[in-house]
């Protein structure tokens, strides 16, 4: 492998490897450190940009940072790439495919065609060179549409996972949390529970009762249950309703098996899921979630820095051609972001690299309650990433997720944020909105009474 070498003013910086480059020009993260391959001072930090920014794009097909024949993830990026999209930027260095991205005339229909031939490596390096502004502003370039019942990810539009957890499974506090979420215009994206019991049981008791209402009130709407894929495949045989297949995963091969899933899985679920044919206006069947420490915390990174093993798992994602993908962006906790202003990059870079590689990117936009952050941290990273153009975020009841026990982003929050930026939910729901009395032609809340038909969604968890 090739060394690398930057020199300011007098010092001479020298970089072992590919690998050894991109972790120092990482802005800096706990998590590298932890990792003990993080830039020692902000002098070798600028001086690996400047290496970073002369590197051919080239590079990066040339030189894998972990092996081809180690990693099947590694083998999935070279199999993926599109020569023929990469060619409208085969030429570049890192650096200038930055200035390239923020030109005026590189517009969504361009992204759009160069996507296939950009490698996770590359978007991983190119966004080391950015400052926030730069993520926000390529971001909200960018237009990933998916879709299933509701159209998730145009432009103008922001769409929310109305997460109703509880910490017993208990179908009456989930119902509760449900019409909390639909009267506050939440769930255009997916209805999406992480139950408390991980199992084929309990998984078809909450699938049944989000179909039961979702029958009894025509809603445009899909439900997902965040069980492992391979108990969504056993609810699949057995032939319970299933909308969305979910999986948390990771940008190694090591990593993914500490989630119990290889590539083979996820394609078998993947199929499985298509040929049930539940959607009514397009078939993007796969949820995916993913969070920058996650290879470390699995001691399977490969001395890749926490930024591009992240940005690798979309490479995962983007196979299965999913309807969601998001980044839970301060969940893993403070050994790998450590504060406010760590979270808020992370997020911003996450946002960035999934949507340039193609992917209908969200943000579970959060943080630990043993975190050096706060909900004004949240709020920041709320509205820097309604401006970079995120296809959706996580509608918690309060913002407090009382079964995973951590702190998110409430309904109220994406009310609050569509009233600043003037953004819709999806045409679909917001169509049922009207039609249940929940909005007005402005697309504002109306009071809720005991005249509203939705009310009535509590006697399914009878």
């Amino acid at each position: 492998m090739a060394e690398y070498s930057s020199t300011l003013g007098v010092q001479t910086y020298k970089f072992r490897d590919l690998k050894d480059l991109m972790a120092k020009a990482s802005i800096a993260k706990s998590g590298d450190y932890l990792a003990e391959i993080a830039a020692q001072t902000e002098e070798e930090r600028m001086a690996a940009k400047f290496a970073l920014a002369d590197l051919p794009l080239s590079t990066f097909l040339n030189e894998a940072l972990i092996p081809y024949e180690e990693d099947e993830v590694t083998r999935l990026i070279y199999e993926q790439h599109d020569k023929k999209a990469f060619e409208m930027i085969s030429c570049m260095t890192v650096g200038e495919f930055r200035n390239w991205l923020l030109a005026y005339e590189t517009d969504v229909e361009v992204l759009a065609k160069v996507a296939p031939g950009i490698t996770p490596e590359m978007a991983a390096a190119v966004s080391k060179l950015m400052r926030n502004q730069d993520l926000i502003l390529v971001s909200s370039k960018i237009e990933n549409i998916t879709r299933f019942r509701t159209t998730v990810g145009q432009k103008g539009h922001l769409s929310t996972r109305l997460q109703p957890n509880h910490p017993t499974d208990d179908a009456k506090g989930i119902a509760a949390s449900i019409l909390d979420g639909l009267l506050n215009g939440s769930g255009d994206a997916v209805i999406g529970i992480n139950p408390a019991t991980d199992n084929v049981q309990g998984a078809t008791r909450l699938l049944n009762l989000i179909d039961e209402l979702r029958l009894m009130y025509d809603i445009p709407v899909q439900s997902c249950i965040l069980t492992h894929v391979t108990n969504s495949m056993q609810i699949i045989e057995q032939g319970t309703p299933v909308d969305i297949v979910f999986q948390s995963i990771a940008g190694t091969e090591g990593a993914n098996s500490s989630f119990g899933i290889n590539l083979n899985v996820l394609q078998e679920a993947y199929e499985a899921t298509l040929e049930l044919k539940r959607g009514t206006i397009g078939s993007n069947v796969m949820y995916f979630e993913t969070g920058q420490g996650s290879a470390l915390s699995a001691n399977a990174h490969h001395g890749v820095d926490q930024q591009t093993a992240e940005a690798r798992a979309y490479a995962v994602a983007r196979q299965y051609k999913p309807l969601l993908v998001n980044t839970v962006v301060g969940f893993i906790g403070p050994e790998y972001l450590y504060d406010g202003k760590q979270i808020v990059r992370a997020g911003l870079e996450d946002n960035f690299c999934g949507k340039l590689l193609g992917l209908p990117m969200g943000c579970d936009i959060c943080y630990t309650n043993h975190a050096e952050a706060d909900q004004n941290d949240m709020d920041n990273l709320l509205t820097l990433l309604g401006a970079a153009g995120t296809n959706f975020i996580i509608g918690v009841p309060g913002a407090d997720d009382i079964m995973l026990n951590y702190q998110s982003t409430s309904f109220h929050d994406a009310n609050n944020l569509r009233q600043v930026l003037g953004l819709k939910c999806s045409p679909e729901f917001e169509q049922w909105l009207r039609k249940m009395d929940i909005v007005d032609q402005q697309r504002r809340l109306k009071p809720v009474n005991k005249d509203t038909p939705l009310l009535g969604c509590l006697e399914i968890s009878q």
